[in-house]
């Protein structure tokens, strides 16, 4: 039994497994940084909302959440490309995926760029009176996708933006 064992030269092992654990410590490594970056960049566009009492915390909420999910599909790619997998082919199905998504979305992507618009205009703020889409009512909320209207009789009226 001990005879195969002393015929394995590790030698010839070695250098693979080197470069492998290489591999794996700078994937942990790309990893870490990347969740960390990718938090701090977040968290920042989070807090420019907060700081400045006129815009809308909401729409930089929406944005600190886009732009740390986009960095981290960069960290994973990275680290993908760190092991040796062709990422190309993975970039362009991911560009693929998100036009195809796009364009299923088409009608919510227009309520969220005209939810973005209202946020950063803001021709009306929670607490007015509108008239919108025939209804008239208290604004009680402004989301990135509708406008919430409290009418007089108590009935709320939900709006796509």
């Amino acid at each position: 039994m001990t005879d195969w064992v002393e015929q394995i030269d590790i030698n010839q092992y070695l250098p693979g497994a080197l470069a492998w654990a290489t591999n794996i410590l700078l994937a942990i490594v790309i990893l870490i940084v990347g969740f960390w970056i990718a938090g701090r960049i977040g968290k920042s566009i989070r807090n420019m909302g907060e700081r400045n009492a006129r815009l809308d915390d909401t729409l930089f909420r929406f944005l600190g959440s886009v732009a740390k999910y986009v960095i981290l599909a960069f960290v994973i790619i990275a680290v993908l490309n760190r092991f040796g997998v062709e990422t190309t082919s993975i970039v362009a199905l991911l560009g693929a995926a998100g036009l195809a998504v796009g364009l299923a979305l088409q009608g919510a992507m227009s309520n969220l760029a005209a939810g973005v618009m209202l946020m950063v205009f803001r021709p009306y703020r929670v607490g007015e009176f509108i008239d919108a889409a025939g209804k008239f009512g208290k604004v009680e909320e402004i989301t990135l996708f509708t406008t919430v209207l409290q009418t007089f009789d108590n009935q709320q009226i939900i709006i796509p933006n």
